[in-house]
Formats: structure tokens, sequence, C-alpha cells
């Protein structure tokens, strides 16, 4: 428990003192924002901070900081060290620049913040790219909480995800106070509630876990086709870093009233997550040095520790919690695809009619992948492991972006470079590395990733030279 008390405080430590050095090399002024000049009362709306700040929570809180966790847990002590040090100096980083950046361009969308950055040909792959990965995230965030609400309620999982589908419709096309505005206080609460219950019971119960003092190792069953470089890195994303979290931003970016707001909203919301899936590991590694690395399915092992530890209503409540919070980033990934494609054509969306002409086709999309996500059993698993992958390349083109425009304000870049270049190595390797991939050997796939990290560093300080000049 020494270690996790302390990479505990580490991460609340995070936010107070690195949060406050990345706040101060963005600087954040008294400008009006794009939620006072621009306000339509439909993405444009001024919102409470706490309300922003809840909203924003949900939004990448999906089931990534809970599952993606359990999955990490499964490689060693290695997962607490990334899920601390990756929250702090990127992902953090990461939310917060990227979200300010969308704040200081009219709350532009993803895609076109990077395409400002990155180049007009990039801005086009990036908005084919960033659909795709919204309408995985919808699809892989359905059938999850679909089987958790079929466990506690006993009615079958289609009709919870018809239902969670008509929810989905609902909340992209109305504005965002009537909905999500109104509902995701209440749904972080319970997810909150849950973290909080856990945490609270680890100490109760006092288990005896790993410490870093006994060595990284990895303990994971498959560990011969699976290294901790970079598996482990793909399978925690959205507790460390998440590209997903740069296309929720914006959306947040419309509706602060200053810029202030900036620093609790977006990195704090990231290292509340960071909190839960530290708290998650924990609690799976528990599970596993109980019971053996036998069990896979995320969704049995929290319904254990929940039931184990929580009680009945407790389990009830937390369970909730699981179920709210991949819901809430399913909507608003379509959300934010509904905005992307407007923004990347230029067609308002103050209409119904309006909003329509985009979403229909997107849901018809979404529909298809989570079709077959059901069709086959290993449909869910293939659509998880390609979106885990696109989430975490779509963090490291955030980070250059988020590199470049530091560059050009005569900032301190070094904050998003190296996160950028660790990154970059972690989805290339992966890419070379992975069993669903291109599968070669440890030692070619290590060569090219530290390649691609060469390469990138040497492209990066030839385009910054051609600045000066």
């Amino acid at each position: 428990m020494i270690t996790f008390s302390v990479a505990l405080v580490a991460l609340i430590l995070g936010y107070f003192l690195y949060g406050k050095v990345v706040e101060r090399v963005f600087g954040p002024d008294g400008r009006v924002t794009p939620a006072v000049a621009k306000c339509d009362n439909v993405d444009f709306i001024p919102l409470k901070p706490w309300r922003i700040f809840m909203i924003q929570f949900l939004n990448i809180a999906g089931l990534g900081p809970i599952f993606g966790a359990i999955l990490g847990a499964k490689f060693g002590t290695a997962s607490y060290l990334w899920i601390v040090f990756g929250c702090i100096f990127a992902g953090a980083m990461h939310d917060y620049v990227a979200g300010m950046m969308s704040m200081r361009h009219d709350g532009e969308s993803l895609p076109g913040i990077i395409g400002r950055y990155l180049g007009e040909r990039t801005k086009k792959v990036m908005v084919f790219f960033t659909m795709v990965l919204m309408m995985l995230v919808a699809a892989v965030f359905v059938s999850g909480p679909a089987g958790l609400l079929q466990h506690l309620t006993s009615i079958p999982s289609m009709v919870w995800i018809f239902i969670i589908f008509a929810y989905y419709i609902l909340a992209t096309l109305l504005p965002i106070d009537e909905v999500i505005g109104k509902v995701y206080p209440i749904f972080a609460i319970a997810l909150i509630f849950m973290a909080v219950g856990i945490l609270v019971m680890l100490y109760v119960k006092a288990p005896a876990l790993p410490e870093l003092t006994d060595g990284l190792a990895n303990t994971h069953p498959q560990a011969a086709d699976l290294p901790i470089f970079p598996i482990m890195f793909i399978s925690i994303a959205c507790g460390a870093i998440s590209g997903f979290h740069a296309t929720q931003s914006p959306m947040m970016a419309r509706c602060m009233e200053k810029e202030s707001y900036g620093r609790p909203v977006f990195y704090g919301a990231m290292i509340v997550e960071g909190i839960v899936a530290l708290i998650w590991a924990v609690a799976a590694t528990y599970f596993f040095h109980e019971n053996g690395y036998g069990e896979s399915n995320a969704t049995v092992i929290v319904n254990t520790i929940t039931s184990d530890w929580l009680g009945t209503v407790g389990a009830g409540l937390a369970l909730l919690g699981v179920v709210f919070a991949p819901i809430t980033s399913g909507d608003t990934a379509l959300r934010s695809c509904r905005l992307i494609v407007a923004d990347s054509l230029k067609m308002e969306q103050k209409t119904v009619a309006s909003r329509l002409k985009i979403c229909i086709p997107i849901f018809v999309l979404t529909l298809g992948a989570l079709i077959y996500s059901l069709s086959d059993k290993e449909g869910f698993n293939l659509i998880w492991r390609y979106f885990s992958w696109m989430n975490q390349s779509l963090s490291v083109f955030t980070l250059w972006a988020i590199t470049v425009y530091l560059t050009l304000q005569k900032k301190a870049y070094i904050i998003s470079l190296v996160p950028a270049l660790f990154m970059t190595m972690v989805c290339v390797t992966y890419l070379m590395i992975a069993p669903e991939c291109f599968h070669l050997s440890s030692e070619i796939s290590y060569s090219i990733g530290g390649l691609s990290v060469l390469v990138s560093l040497v492209a990066f300080f030839y385009w910054k030279r051609n600045l000066k000049e």
C-alpha cells in the first residue's frame, strides 16, 4: 500500500505543482471567450465552472480508466508508474493545452487545430481519422454498459443497447445544456462515489500488494507475446494520455466564460481520471493476487470487487457509475463527430434539420460498427484493440500540434516535445510488434520505434531552424 499511497499523493501534487507550470507556460488571460462571443444556445453556451468540470470529466472517463487500468494491471507495478507520470506530464498537459488552443481559435475542433499547425493535408487525414475513432468509441461504449445493466435489472442487453443508442441520438442533436448539462453532474457523482468507495475499502482491507521495491517484472500471463513496452502504454490510455480527450475539449472550450477555468477543467479532470485509473489498477492487482490471472473479462472483475467490498447497495451504485461513464463518453463522441463535420463543411448547426443532415450518416455507420461488434465473439475485442491504437495515435498528432504552437508562440515547447517523442515511439513500436498488427520481432520493432523518434526529432529541429530564417 506504500506504493499506491505515494502514487496517489503524487497525482494530487501534480495538479498543484506541474499543472501550475503548464498554465504559466500557456498564459491564460482575460480575453473574451467563444462562449460569450459566439453564444448560439446550442453548442456555444456559457456554463458554470463546476458544471463544465463534471461534463469534461464524464466526457473523457469512459471505460478506459476502469477497463484499461484493469487490463494494464496484469503487467504489474509498472502500471502505477505509467498512470502517474503519464497523467501528470503527458495526459493532463495534452488535455489542457489542446483545450486552451481550441478556446483561442473560437472553439475549433481538433482536426482544425491539427491542420492549422501541421498542415492542410494532415487536417484532411485527421478529419477522417477522428470521425472513425469517434464512431468506434460510440460502438465499443454500448455493449459494456448494456451487459452491466442486464446484470442489475435482468432486462436483456439488446433492449438496453436500443435504449442507449436512442439516448445517443437525443444527446447528439439537442442543445448541450438540455441533456448533457443537466444529467452529467449526477452521473459524475455516481462515478466519483464508486472510486471513493473502492479507495476507502483499499485502506480498510489494507491488502498485501506488490510494491515498486519488489521490481518491475512483467507479470502478464502472456508476457512473451505482450511486452510491457509498448503494449501496456496502449492498454492504459485514458488513465495516462488519450487522444480522444482532445476531441472532447473543444465542446467545453465553447462553454467557458473565462480562460482561467482551463486548469481546473482540463488539467484537473485528467488528474481525477488518473486517480480513478490508479484506484482500479490497484484493486485489479489485488483481484489478480487473490484469484490468479485467468479472468480477463473486466466487467466480471468490476462486479466481483464492488460486490465483495461495497455490499449490495454500494455495488449497485458503483456499477451505475461504471455504466454512466462509457455511455456519456459515447454520446459526446458522436456530438464531437457532428461538430467536426460541421466545422469542416462550414455548416451552421442552429437548426435541427442542419444537424440531422450530418447526424443520419454518422448514426448509420456507428450502428454498423456496433452490429459487427455484437455479431462475432471476437468482434468487440478487435474493434477495441484498433480503437486503443487509434486513440493513442491521435494523441501523437495532438502533441506535435501543441509543440508547433508553443514554438511559434516562443513558449517552453519542451513540455510537449518530450511526450510527443515518447508517444511516437510507443505507437510506431506497437504497430510493429502487436499480434494484431505486423507482429515483428522485438529487435526489429524497437529499432523501427527508435528510428521514428530520431526522424521526428531531426524533422522538428529542421523545421524550427527554417522558421528562424
